[in-house]
């Protein structure tokens, strides 16, 4: 479950506004991988985009869940690399190709306990080939992590480990294939991940 335009710079560096209420999407299952793992950049595209974001794992099932009870039902936190194919994001219309291809999903390196994390104190950072691309405090998302525990489970129950990726902060911009690409949330950890031709 994944949240898009969260961060109003973000929504604006691509040219639209931000949203009254969370954008909510969808990555298969078949996008995720882990910290070490390779992106495959597709044949079909001409422009990979990396998105650094926090994630929050679901506890328990969730469902029509009040928001000041919603950091109940959150097991965790983790880094997120929410990749996407922006070209062809553009060209359907719509997100689901160009969010869901496989190795389009990066998670971890782990995932630290709800009780152990101070979400204001909280920044994504993102960097390519050792270069900081995105560095901005999680306090900047317009739809915190239980706003939107509550606003999807008005329409969608939420199992336990199911992965909620809250949007991307300003900084997006292209990978290509020997890119090296961290995501780092300093108290959560960091992933990187090669990117490969296709």
């Amino acid at each position: 479950m994944c949240v898009g335009r969260n961060y109003p710079e973000h929504a604006r560096e691509l040219g639209n506004e931000p949203p009254a209420e969370p954008m909510i999407f969808l990555k298969p299952p078949s996008s995720l991988i882990a910290d070490g793992d390779r992106i495959v950049y597709p044949r079909i595209s001409g422009r990979v985009d990396y998105e650094g974001e926090l994630g929050a794992v679901i506890s328990r099932r969730a469902r029509q869940v009040r928001r000041e009870e919603a950091f109940g039902y959150i097991f965790g936190y983790t880094c997120v690399n929410d990749i996407t194919a922006r070209d062809l994001q553009k060209k359907d219309g719509q997100w689901t190709r160009g969010k869901g291809f496989d190795t389009f999903c990066a998670v971890g390196p782990w995932v630290v306990p709800a009780s152990e994390v101070r979400l204001d104190e909280l920044r994504v950072q993102t960097y390519v080939d050792g270069v900081k691309k995105q560095d901005a405090p999680i306090a900047e998302m317009m739809f915190p992590v239980d706003a939107i525990v509550a606003f999807v489970t008005e329409f969608m129950t939420l199992e336990p480990g199911d992965l909620i990726a809250t949007g991307t902060p300003p900084g997006v911009g292209a990978m290509q294939p020997g890119s090296v690409v961290r995501v780092e949330i300093p108290g959560l950890g960091a992933i990187e991940n090669l990117v490969v031709k296709g």
